[in-house]
């Protein structure tokens, strides 16, 4: 029998968000591991915004609405908010009741300065990071690191000649560069780069990303100038972030590894890992080429280094991970400090993800 179609609205709906959600929906496991880490944070938030005045929006419904703008790759604030006007997961997921009227799109334009101040992407970070140390799925002996080109929002024809131009140039033996003469009328952070010889330069920054070889997950992460040492300066940056410095003493029985690819395989960077004691796991230079190898007889024949170099391609999970279904492919922000930021929060989303394959799992 065919059915009738009924246009008349019901006047009541007596079905809550949360029985609309799926039991099993990925974003069940996302929210319960991001309100852990949010209420964590909340002495935080207390402290960087006023006692008194109008409630601003809750921070933590700001964090999952940009949660949600990274998993789903959507480009701006203006189409995330029409998304959560008339999507029930996406309210459910920020927490906004079904009659709850949603925010301007320039509420995170004027958040994200307090937030970028108070470091919460880093935080937020560090709180993840410690939900999966409980869970024992962090790695504390064996990392990996690498970089990634993060193309900046800006083109090549805006870049035009400093005036006036720097004085001293800040190539090998101060020989000037492009970055010392031009730069971008769009951004002027960031820098005409390209990683091999045979790609395009292109106005970017650098992601760098820090990982734990059991599963996977980020670590540490930073973001920097384009520039041909940007690579080895930042992993020396986040080994120091993580406690891993010079003067560090190892603790008995603990053998801390770091692998990476040839193009961290520069002296002082070496140098710097053994000071740090850190085994340095770093791809060699073929023979036939006039770059030079820095790694000892001992180090060179590790059994471990074999085993380092497999597990470089969890990085590159990371990174296929932000640029084909996020918003690293290319940058929105303009800007180091706010590209920065934002990278860090997406690598914590990437986290999350990965923690929430890992758990049941276990």
């Amino acid at each position: 029998m065919r059915g009738d179609e009924n246009q008349q609205e019901a006047m009541f709906s007596y079905v809550s968000l949360d029985q609309r959600v799926p039991t099993d929906h990925p974003l069940r496991a996302i929210r319960k591991m991001a309100d852990q880490a949010l209420a964590e944070l909340s002495g935080h938030f207390d402290a960087l915004y006023a006692r008194r005045g109008r409630p601003s929006k809750p921070p933590e419904q700001l964090i999952r609405a940009l949660l949600l703008q990274v998993l789903y790759a959507i480009r701006s604030e203006r189409q995330l908010m029409e998304r959560i006007r008339y999507d029930l997961l996406f309210r459910w997921f920020v927490g906004l009741g079904i009659d709850e009227e949603e925010w301007d799109a320039t509420v995170f334009t004027k958040n994200r300065d307090r937030l970028m101040q108070g470091e919460v992407a880093q935080r937020l970070l560090e709180a993840v990071m410690e939900q999966a140390r409980s869970k024992n799925l962090l790695s504390e002996e064996h990392f990996t690191v690498d970089g990634t080109l993060l193309e900046a929002w800006a083109s090549r024809k805006s870049f035009v000649p400093k005036d006036p131009a720097d004085v001293a140039g800040t190539g090998a033996r101060g020989r000037k560069c492009l970055r010392d003469t031009h730069e971008s009328r769009t951004d002027p952070q960031a820098r005409l780069y390209k990683k091999s010889t045979a790609g395009e330069s292109k106005p970017s920054y650098l992601g760098h990303v820090m990982i734990e070889n059991r599963n996977g997950l980020v670590v540490a992460a930073c973001a920097t100038q384009s520039s041909a040492r940007a690579e080895r300066e930042a992993a020396l940056a986040m080994l120091d972030e993580m406690g891993m410095k010079p003067e560090r003493i190892p603790r008995a029985a603990q053998r801390i590894t770091l692998g990476a690819d040839k193009s961290y395989q520069e002296q002082k960077f070496i140098e710097g890992l053994r000071q740090r004691h850190i085994v340095p796991h770093v791809a060699e230079y073929q023979s036939s080429t006039h770059w030079g190898n820095f790694l000892t007889e001992a180090e060179r024949n590790d059994p471990g280094l074999a085993v380092s170099q497999k597990k470089r391609k969890l990085v590159e999970r990371v990174f296929g991970w932000g640029k084909l279904d996020s918003v690293m492919r290319k940058i929105k922000l303009r800007g180091l400090d706010r590209v920065d930021w934002l990278f860090r929060f997406l690598v914590t989303a990437h986290n999350l993800v990965r923690m929430m394959k890992l758990i049941p799992a276990q």
